[in-house]
């Protein structure tokens, strides 16, 4: 018996050792003009030296589909609606949605108009041949034979409806706008009170919005990535200071953008070196081109701009001919096809898929009973609506050493909103806001469902790129990006100003000359102002302390002296996070139902929304409708609150308040797609890690809020810091490894020093002489 046992585990380990990455050796790859160098670090980061762009871009592919082509494979099914087809009727729902948003249908699209000619398509297409031949010579991925996966070759439209995913991942209206226009809507203005872009809203209302059909909609847009077990994009901070605030006396550069952790991670890191090109850069999945990049002349990171760049529009039927819509005063029809998904063990879905004057109706993302057909709902969004030369936009952007080409390649990106900060080793330093910025006709408030048979629906055309948030420059030799609201007003979904008012008045001492050390200690400071005050609040509108049990007095006292601070041993945020939750629940759930409390909680506003509740005594959300006996007051509810948390937190982690650390309830654990479901959990995923950090703090690690204990859903995907005044102090980290294959020695071997916020060296150019590689891998003609 112990034979076979040990003859089993034998195979098994062959087996997974035949689909791990080769690293060193020679192998050959079709299409190049001469021998390609890969040299690997100790993290597994490829350098890829070669003698011309075409066969860089083609050795990049390769080598990036042999750590991550699984990863690639899901996000293409994702993105173009086909997942169902390879993990069952469980995804059917995602695939409608994606289906229904016409991603597909835009990405193929764009790439029929590639230019050929263009040296981005030209990189593009290298790229995809190295992949490719990956994909047909290469041993399947482990995930692949689980799965059943054949074989299949990418091709430019994955690439860009990859690129559409991104877009939709970043924009929050599709999820947001249905809630607020519950509570404008069901409530009424008083209750909108509490959400300050949204406090002086227009009084008339979209006709016959199915707001609970439209719940259900967002609900879907929030769970469609996490099923498939991918990641969506959230929030980011970067910053860049000129040498007058550095102790080198050169720009320096910060960022980690914000996005949901996963296995593998999202960015995959690659060294790359041609004549007259250099560039570390951080790749997506299908993507040639580094949406984060740097070396010796310049470098960039990238935070979420956060402009609402979608509206939802409530479109008026015909009585008299089905399928016609309201637009600028006549009936005019929709567009109807028809597409069908495959089913994994089931006969394919039939959907129809229509598309109004204003863009695709949502509808059909949904059951046909949810949203009646008297009443459809479009979907106008940038990205459908514009070329968006993404591609194009990131090619330049990796070679723009000046201030005018990279200003060039910003006003390229259309959608999704991006925040680009920018240095140079020459002394400049730079951010613009990217996005093609519609033009909403005056008062439009596109943060609720609009009505499509009237004018507030149309886009009276774009602003210019130059009329876009910008900076070059700055008298002051400090740019902060962390989400927040732009000071020119543009419709969005910002981040509380928190982040980026304590990383502007730590950067802005006079008395400090920053190195790499400093800023890094800085990306992991967790304080946050905003649960401090309204901790504060609570507290005051608990009233009396000392009609507190004891014990309950020390945990008040507990709570009176903290600062903000989320540390792993701390235990004030566990207590706070808990009782903010069981306030909110027991204040807004009962107006809003299950579904539109969730959405609520889900928003970029709520933390704000949070602090004006607590402040506002006279608040009608305190009121509770199931109690119609009772009216509520602001101090009962605070009350009832303090005690369930109380409750709660004594039933998860016992009666000792001293076990009610903040990392024993705050855990980060890296979810593989396949890692969502028990036994494979143990298998692919990575974790639990406890981890410092919180929701809008700098070192972010973001939950949802809820009860404890809470799962760490996004944070820093990266984070580097340049300076040019000092490039052997470059650092960076990745959250997990940058293997994607199971069982690889790259699979998660920066996960716990990543938990821990410690960094490694980054390349930032040609390697070294004196560094010798741990692996060299030849690719041949």
């Amino acid at each position: 018996m112990g034979g076979l046992v040990l003859g089993v585990a034998l195979a098994l380990w062959v087996n997974v050792r035949m689909r791990l990455p080769q690293r060193e050796g020679t192998l050959s790859l079709p299409g190049l003009q001469a021998e390609v160098s890969v040299r690997y670090d100790r993290w597994g980061v490829p350098h890829v030296r070669a003698a011309n762009e075409a066969d860089l871009y083609r050795a990049l592919g390769y080598v990036h589909a042999q750590d991550r082509w699984f990863q690639m494979e899901m996000l293409r099914r994702l993105a173009r609606g086909e997942l169902a087809e390879v993990l069952g009727p469980k995804l059917l729902p995602t695939d409608r949605l994606f289906r229904t948003l016409t991603v597909r249908q835009w990405a193929d699209t764009q790439a029929q108009r590639l230019n050929p000619t263009d040296p981005s398509t030209l990189a593009l297409q290298a790229y995809l041949d190295g992949v490719n031949h990956f994909v047909t010579t290469g041993p399947l991925p482990l995930e692949f034979q689980l799965l059943g996966l054949p074989r299949r070759p990418f091709a430019a439209a994955d690439t860009l409806s990859v690129a559409g995913y991104l877009a939709y991942s970043f924009a929050n209206a599709l999820r947001t706008e249905p809630v607020f226009t519950q509570i404008r809507d069901q409530l009424g203005p008083a209750y909108l009170s509490v959400i300050e872009p949204l406090a002086a809203p227009p009084a008339r209302m979209a006709p016959n919005v199915p707001l609970p059909a439209l719940t259900e909609l967002a609900q879907l847009g929030l769970d469609a990535a996490d099923a498939a077990g991918l990641p969506l994009l959230e929030g980011s901070n970067a910053w860049a200071i000129s040498g007058a605030r550095s102790r080198s006396g050169r720009p320096m550069l910060a960022g980690d953008p914000h996005i949901g952790f996963a296995v593998p991670s999202v960015w995959y890191e690659a060294g790359l070196e041609a004549p007259g090109f250099t560039l570390h850069g951080h790749f997506a999945a299908l993507i040639p081109m580094a949406l984060l990049g740097h070396n010796a002349q310049f470098g960039w990171s990238l935070t979420m701009f956060q402009n609402d760049d979608m509206d939802l529009i409530a479109e008026q039927t015909s009585p008299d001919h089905p399928g016609q819509v309201r637009h600028h005063g006549a009936w005019v029809a929709w567009r109807e096809r028809q597409e069908n998904i495959a089913v994994k063990g089931q006969e394919s879905v039939a959907l129809t898929l229509r598309h109004g004057p204003h863009g695709p109706i949502v509808n059909d993302a949904l059951p046909a009973h949810a949203l009646p057909a008297s009443t459809p709902i479009a979907l106008w969004w940038t990205l459908l609506e514009s070329d968006n030369p993404l591609l194009r936009a990131f090619y330049q952007l990796n070679r723009a050493d000046t201030l005018d080409k990279a200003r060039q390649a910003a006003s390229q990106i259309h959608a999704p909103g991006l925040n680009i900060v920018w240095a140079n080793a020459g002394g400049d330093i730079a951010y613009w806001s990217a996005a093609r910025l519609p033009i909403r006709p005056a008062g439009v408030n596109p943060h609720f469902v609009l009505d499509g048979s009237r004018p507030e629906a149309d886009k009276l055309g774009w602003l210019p790129f130059s009329a876009n948030p910008q900076q070059e420059n700055p008298s002051g030799g400090l740019i902060v990006s962390a989400n927040q609201a732009p000071m020119a007003p543009v419709p969005g979904y910002y981040a509380p100003p928190d982040r980026a008012r304590w990383l502007t008045q730590a950067l802005a001492d006079p008395d400090v000359r920053w190195d790499s050390a400093g800023l890094q200690r800085l990306q992991l400071a967790h304080t946050w102002d905003t649960a401090s005050d309204i901790a504060a609040a609570l507290r005051t509108a608990l009233g009396d302390p000392d009609a507190l049990p004891a014990g309950e007095q020390r945990l008040l006292a507990l709570l009176a002296r903290w600062d903000g601070r989320h540390g792993v041993n701390d235990v004030a945020p566990t207590l706070h996070h808990q009782w903010l939750y069981e306030v909110l629940r027991a204040a807004m759930s009962d107006e809003l139902g299950p579904a539109g409390f969730d959405l609520l909680l889900r928003t970029r506003n709520i933390e704000s929304i949070a602090l004006r509740l607590v402040l506002d005594p006279a608040s009608p959300w305190w009121d509770r409708r199931d109690t119609p006996q009772v009216q509520e007051t602001r101090s009962a509810i605070v009350q009832y609150a303090w005690r369930a948390a109380g409750a709660h937190l004594r039933r998860t982690f016992g009666d000792d308040p001293a076990t009610w650390r903040w990392g024993r309830a705050h855990t980060l654990t890296h979810v593989h797609p396949l890692g969502r479901q028990a036994p494979l959990d143990r298998v692919f995923n990575v974790g639990p890690l406890e981890v410092a950090g919180g929701r809008e703090v700098p070192h972010q690690h973001s939950f949802q809020i809820g009860s404890a204990p809470w799962r760490v859903t996004s944070g820093p995907s990266t984070r580097r810091v340049i300076d040019w005044g000092d490039l052997t102090q470059t650092l960076g980290s990745t959250p997990v490894g940058q293997s994607g294959a199971w069982g690889d020695t790259h699979y998660a071997d920066q996960a716990a020093a990543f938990a821990q916020g410690r960094g490694r060296s980054m390349g930032t150019g040609p390697w070294p002489a004196t560094t010798p590689p741990v692996h060299e891998l030849r690719l041949q003609p």
